[in-house]
């Protein structure tokens, strides 16, 4: 979502605030903006791309060894430029229109932003923006007395909500100052006593520095010319781990490819071969040093994850039940936070999620803990983040980075990381025989030569989505673990083609959802040749009596044939208990390929954000 990069410097640093902006566009923005001091505060916005704001530093000189610089996606206030960060403080003192003392971006959300402003109105303190941001401020012009460090603090004392914030101001123009709180913010410490930065993201230093203090919640951060302080919540002085990390900016490369979603669905065979690089049997340590007590302790499973990852839960759901015997629940993060539940703390509470800083995931996981169930687990992407630090245990996914909006790879790895959970747990519980173990993984090994296979069927897909292009409307059926996937395909259509789907188990059609069938509503059906074949078969019979048009994913010895209102794609080769993420595959090329045909905009699509860190 929101990004931010800031940095105090020797040099000219504008050129490195601008490149970090480049490389956090992956997240979702949609406005832009850089301040710096130039012997006061100076600055240039955009609500149009980074490119476009390179040329308006360019234009207009915006020169400075100390900046901030932000991607905003709008939360309070429309996308416009008087919303976009960085905001400049307007006090009683100050000349109208021009700015006060302070610089400062912000992401995340304050909670209590209306009385604040009403109060500092009150002080005479001009408002320019809708945003919560300038709240912020406002308020710390207001507490400056010589000691911007000071102000942050008593700033950041009044503020109830989430926020990673970085500031600076024009009487002290070798110093940002930072804090966090519920979003995600990096320190990167720079060479020699020159330089030191902030950043919403490691990626969005690399190049420039991989030494990494990822800092803790309550933290505030102090940069100076070679020299940092940061204290935490309690505003005790503290040390925190400086890590070698290394943002692969050529991540960023497309290739051949038109879109980022493209590459990263054909990247799949890779990132799961990746995945389950080093798995050679299948053993609790996988996840951690504290795994097997862990799983010996653990009754039930609580799966809490977001968006496609709460699908990637939804599937395994599936696995941990019909194949450890462990009874297991899947709740949305943002539900389960808010609501009254039963603690069992000898529940394993998983959480998915990609990034690792998702901030209802994050919450969730917290608020599990303080109900007691403090045996955590998470399926995370990326090793240095917060969740993986708040988790007693973790297995790393290596989908590498993924910038398209709409998961593709990330999705296929979580199945990967989360069937070896699977195999893990259903050892422990002796559930697991060896012969049992060599199949699973001899079908694991498989994967990647198998989605190769499917990404071949693209010609085939292509064809269905000129005819989804011209609909408004689709449906996606599935039985069993194929229910989450076709919730996944109807997800991924409607993300980046704008086009409305829904998605319904198979039996629950004639239950309301066959009212809306017609011709102008494709049906899209995932049908592998497992035990609820025939069922499902009598659900597309249904949907063909009303006039319905079927779109079906089927295995190769299924007996579905193409004909007149049906047309089938047959998958290479029928894959048992992880056809999962084999199905999913033609689903993400259908949306893929579905927005191409309508021209909309693939890796960034409209009102969405890539890693959603406010709630």
């Amino acid at each position: 979502m929101c990004g931010i990069v800031a940095a105090v410097s020797t040099r000219n640093i504008v050129p490195v605030l601008v490149q970090g902006l480049q490389r956090l566009e992956y997240r979702g923005y949609d406005s832009c903006g850089v301040a710096v001091y130039a012997g006061g505060l100076k600055r240039a916005r955009s609500t149009s791309r980074v490119a476009e704001l390179q040329a308006q530093v360019d234009a207009e000189k915006v020169e400075g060894g100390t900046g901030i610089a932000h991607t905003r996606w709008a939360t309070h206030g429309a996308p416009a430029v008087h919303n976009a960060h960085p905001h400049f403080s307007h006090g009683p003192g100050d000349v109208a229109q021009k700015p006060g003392k302070v610089a400062l971006v912000h992401n995340g959300i304050i909670e209590n932003h209306e009385e604040l402003r009403a109060a500092l109105q009150a002080k005479g303190y001009v408002f320019t923006s809708q945003t919560d941001t300038e709240v912020i401020v406002h308020l710390m012009d207001s507490l400056y007395d010589g000691d911007l460090f000071e102000a942050l603090k008593a700033t950041v004392a009044q503020l109830h909500g989430a926020f990673a914030i970085a500031a600076f101001c024009k009487d002290e123009p070798h110093r940002v100052v930072g804090a966090r709180a519920g979003s995600p913010l990096i320190l990167g410490v720079g060479t020699g006593n020159s330089e030191n930065f902030l950043a919403s993201d490691a990626m969005a230093l690399a190049g420039v520095t991989d030494q990494i203090v990822y800092l803790e919640e309550g933290d505030l951060v102090d940069l100076q010319l070679g020299k940092y302080w940061v204290i935490n919540r309690d505003l005790k002085a503290v040390q925190r781990q400086v890590r070698t990390v290394h943002a692969h900016s050529g991540a960023a490369d497309l290739g051949p490819y038109r879109h980022y979603m493209q590459k990263e669905i054909f990247e799949q065979p890779r990132a799961i071969a990746d995945t389950l690089e080093g798995v050679e049997g299948i053993v609790p340590e996988l996840f951690g040093d504290q795994a097997y007590r862990v799983f010996q302790d653990i009754d039930s499973v609580l799966i809490l994850a977001c968006g496609t990852s709460y699908y990637s839960g939804c599937t395994a759901k599936y696995w941990l039940e019909s194949i450890a015997g462990i009874p297991t629940q899947v709740e949305v993060a943002s539900e389960y936070r808010y609501r009254t539940s039963v603690p069992n703390p000898r529940t394993l509470v998983v959480t998915i999620t990609q990034s690792g800083e998702t901030a209802d995931t994050l919450a969730a996981l917290r608020h599990a803990q303080s109900l007691g169930m403090t045996q955590t687990l998470t399926i995370c992407n990326v090793s240095t983040s917060a969740m993986v630090r708040e988790c007693k245990l973790a297995y790393i996914t290596r989908a590498g980075v993924e910038i398209g909006v709409a998961s593709t790879k990330a999705f296929t790895a979580q199945l990967a990381g989360l069937f070896l959970l699977t195999l893990a747990l259903a050892q422990s519980k002796g559930k697991l025989s060896d012969e049992e173990e060599g199949e699973h993984l001899k079908a694991m090994r498989h994967l990647p030569a198998a989605i190769a296979a499917v990404l071949a069927l693209e010609p085939q897909v292509i064809a269905w989505s000129e005819d989804f292009a011209k609909m408004e409307n689709a449906l996606f059926l599935g039985r069993g673990m194929h229910y989450p996937i076709a919730m996944e395909g109807a997800l991924k259509l409607k993300e980046i083609s704008y086009i409305h789907a829904e998605a319904y188990p198979a039996g629950e059609l004639k239950h309301g959802p066959l009212a809306l069938v017609t011709s102008a509503m494709p049906v899209v059906a995932v049908a592998p040749n497992d035990s609820l074949l025939e069922k499902l078969k009598s659900n597309l019979q249904e949907v063909r009596a009303r006039g319905g048009v079927l779109y079906v994913l089927a295995d190769a010895d299924s007996r579905l044939a193409s004909g007149e209102g049906i047309h089938v794609i047959r998958m290479p080769e029928h894959y048992g208990t992880l056809s999962p993420l084999l199905h999913v595959v033609p689903l993400q090329l259908l949306a893929y390929h579905t927005a191409l045909a309508k021209g909309t905009d693939v890796d960034k699509p409209r009102n969405l954000a890539k890693s959603v860190t406010v709630e």
